[in-house]
């Protein structure tokens, strides 16, 4: 894997970067200290990446589904092959906990390629309506920028649907957190694609981003990051008018409703914003109880949090490692910072290092109650183990708070009438509702309305992403 880092996979082969090509070093985040360098391209390898895929692109499309899938299949097979190795790799670049990134993060890479081709196989390639046969076929070469919170989660939710709908593809993944891509390329070489269906070029979002989201040879790009890294990706994008996808930010709500059991849902509700140290954009970062009940709501949290064992990644007992990076670290400490100016009331954790670490990017998972809707804690994405507890009067209230934000990602509603959950849910604005905690659902759509996003990723709707769809008026019936 180390000789990896030097390198970028194109055209079929293991490249050594142009001219041109910087480093930088790739940083443990519970200790700080480098562990390698990776290389960074330039625009010279993102042209022959898209070169190559350009090239690549017409036999790929042309090559029947089944062999498609097939292809994909053997991808999922060698991943099961590697899966401990590529836990090991996340857990090391990003910090997670070798348990969780065992049975999450990798986890995650496994669940998508499993439902992607459950989607592949159901999907209708082709229908006939009346005289016109409908046709899906892949929308062309796609840049893909992917992040470091969850990259086989993202990684795979991209490369598996524009695979099996038939494109080719240059993958740019977080250079902060390039282990698991680079071990990705290695399974995707192994699985024998032709040549240039898959590409990897290591590189910042400003010099290798911004080439795949501005090229006139890319079709598509699918990105998954800020708002703030979307806004210029949909920038770059729109002189050559080409399709955008974009999964972004979240500031998600969850509303606890009069008649829930207030110990489970605040307790299920806390351990969703400490899980991955918060480092999700769909984590439930707002939390909504009755006024008369924040007091017994914030006790409750602060025990979970209280209760966390935030150390070093490598033991299986831990539960929550250190955020990604030192620049990171300072940004949520400014969060939480500002959660005490601004009056909020601090329940548990705050600023600084966890007792008994004096390295790493570890945070106090940190829970303050007493929060507004116009405190910057509750507005701002935290992106860290940071849960900002709000009262509400009403329901109706609840619901209003709930949407006034920027962004749509996801939402959570948590109580025991069907009706009343059903009413309440229908009215939030966000992509993906989640009623009562229920286990992740790899075949439910994912993505966001407002500043979180446009396009749906998982499955069946994430192949859909990926397709052009042609009309061929005169073939049908």
């Amino acid at each position: 894997m180390t000789e990896r880092l030097g390198q970028f996979y194109i055209g079929g082969a293991w490249v050594a970067p142009g001219a041109g090509a910087g480093s930088m070093p790739v940083i443990d985040p519970s200790t700080g200290e480098a562990i390698a360098d990776v290389a960074l391209g330039t625009a010279v390898d993102a042209e022959a990446a898209i070169g190559a895929a350009r090239a690549a692109f017409d036999g790929w499309n042309a090559t029947p589904v089944a062999e498609r899938i097939a292809a994909l299949a053997r991808v999922r097979d060698l991943y099961k092959e590697r899966y401990d190795e590529m836990a090991q790799a996340i857990s090391l670049e990003m910090g997670a906990p070798i348990s969780f990134a065992r049975e999450s993060q990798a986890g995650a890479g496994l669940a998508h390629l499993n439902a992607t081709l459950e989607g592949a196989e159901r999907f209708a390639w082709e229908e006939k309506r009346g005289t016109t046969t409908i046709v899906r076929e892949g929308i062309g070469v796609c840049g893909l920028i992917t992040p470091w919170n969850w990259p086989m989660n993202q990684i795979v939710c991209k490369v598996a649907p524009a695979l099996v709908a038939g494109c080719t593809m240059v993958l740019k993944p977080s250079e902060i957190a390039p282990l698991s891509g680079l071990l990705w390329a290695e399974i995707m070489h192994d699985a024998e694609l032709p040549e240039g269906v898959f590409n990897l070029v290591n590189g910042t979002g400003a010099e290798v981003g911004a080439v795949l989201s501005s090229h006139p040879e890319i079709d598509m790009v699918s990105f998954t990051g800020s708002t703030r890294a979307g806004v210029e990706v949909a920038k770059s994008a729109a002189p050559t008018v080409k399709r955008v996808a974009q999964e972004l930010g979240g500031k998600s709500a969850n509303i606890i409703l009069p008649d829930a059991d207030l110990e489970q849902a605040v307790s299920d509700g806390a351990l969703g914003v400490f899980a991955n140290s918060g480092q999700s954009c769909d984590a439930p970062t707002r939390m909504l109880v009755r006024r008369q009940d924040m007091d017994r709501a914030a006790e409750i949290a602060a025990g979970v949090a209280d209760a966390q064992v935030v150390g070093d990644p490598r033991e299986e007992a831990t539960e929550m490692g250190p955020v990604v990076s030192e620049v990171h670290w300072k940004k949520v400490q400014g969060l939480i910072e500002a959660g005490i100016a601004e009056g909020a009331t601090l329940a548990a954790g705050g600023p600084g290092l966890p007792n008994g670490l004096n390295r790493g990017y570890f945070v106090r998972p940190t829970v303050f109650a007493d929060v507004t809707n116009d405190m910057k804690i509750a507005r701002e994405e935290i992106f860290g183990p940071v849960l900002s507890i709000l009262s509400y009067d009403s329901v109706d209230e609840a619901v209003t708070i709930a949407n006034d934000t920027p962004y749509g990602l996801a939402a959570y509603v948590q109580g025991k009438n069907p009706a009343d959950i059903s009413r309440v849910a229908r009215a939030l604005r966000a992509g993906q509702i989640q009623i009562n905690g229920p286990d992740w659902d790899t075949h439910a759509p994912f993505g966001g309305y407002k500043q979180s996003g446009n396009g749906r990723e998982y499955a069946d709707w994430g192949i859909h992403d990926f397709c052009e769809t042609k009309a061929l008026i005169g073939i049908g019936d």
